[in-house]
């Protein structure tokens, strides 16, 4: 199978660096890597020449798409790449060797349209020890061969045939460009038109925590973007019979909004890592509220 991995990357040039090396050592290798840069500057330019310049198993493109915005970026990306299959990672996230082979493996082994593998924090060890306890940035994860749920469907670390992405043309909602969530719409879409998206836990990426994500701010934020795309895509109808209506919708984000908030209160003599759960889910229902309102949190703005 001819496959073609995308990175969508915005100003991590060490980061960036390291997933490329990663790439180079995989036991499948990929039949090209295509690097979109989100920067105006191009600072990317320079890690991608310095890769091209080494002997490198596979093609390796670059480009720059200078208006801010993660949808275009990664619709450039799809327009790019000529793989039959279309894999993307993170530029912050780090691949082991047999990362392609096992996403591939899955595709063939489970006839499906779509792989999700997942993706491992590593906190660094100077994290606050309330973090460390907390397991904030762990994902659910699933049993191999498993349709993932419409509501766990997400980018990071995702294997597509590449046939699915063309025939949308725009595959990408550049509406979610400055929010995110341009990934979770997609993969809903294809789900809903009948993609077949299963899970591997086998093919796991790792993604080393940044220290500016070490925070009870950071971690609030990032609820509160992700209680606004499931608000979005519901009442989108992204998730088709799991979808609610918006009254239900909205009693519901107020009731668990106003629980998180008294079970944070409670929970915090038993430890600031319980408080910080629940104050993280408060957050998410508000998020989820705030949409109610037209606001929208814009990450990459």
């Amino acid at each position: 199978m001819t496959i073609s991995v995308c990175i969508a990357t915005y100003r991590r040039l060490d980061r960036l660096a390291a997933v490329l090396d990663d790439l180079s050592r995989q036991t499948l290798l990929p039949m090209e890597i295509v690097v979109v840069d989100n920067d105006a500057d191009g600072s990317a330019a320079a890690v991608v020449e310095a890769h091209q310049r080494t002997s490198r198993p596979f093609a390796l493109h670059y480009a720059v798409q200078p208006l801010k915005n993660i949808a275009l970026t990664r619709n450039r990306t799809v327009e790019m790449a000529a793989g039959e299959w279309v894999a993307f990672i993170d530029d912050d996230e780090r691949a082991p060797p047999d990362w392609l082979a096992r996403l591939g493996a899955a595709a063939k082994a489970y006839a499906a349209d779509g792989v999700l593998g997942p993706v491992d924090p590593v906190v660094p060890p100077e994290a606050p020890p309330w973090i460390r306890r907390g397991r904030f940035y762990d994902f659910p994860r699933m049993a191999s061969g498993e349709v993932v749920p419409p509501n766990r469907l997400r980018f990071g670390n995702v294997l597509l045939r590449g046939r699915l992405l063309r025939e949308l043309g725009v595959p990408f909602d550049p509406a979610y460009g400055l929010t995110g969530g341009e990934d979770g719409d997609l993969l809903s879409r294809l789900a809903l038109a009948g993609a077949r998206i299963v899970w591997c836990d086998e093919a796991i990426v790792r993604e080393p925590i940044e220290q500016s994500r070490l925070s009870l701010a950071w971690l609030l934020r990032r609820s509160l973007r992700g209680g606004q795309d499931f608000a979005r895509h519901s009442l989108s109808g992204r998730y088709g019979a799991q979808g609610t209506g918006r009254l239900r919708l909205l009693l519901r984000a107020l009731l668990q909004l106003i629980a998180a908030v008294t079970l944070s209160v409670l929970a915090l003599p038993l430890g600031r890592h319980r408080a910080a759960h629940w104050l993280t889910k408060a957050s998410a229902n508000l998020g989820k509220l705030s949409v109610f309102m037209g606001w929208h949190y814009r990450e990459y703005a």
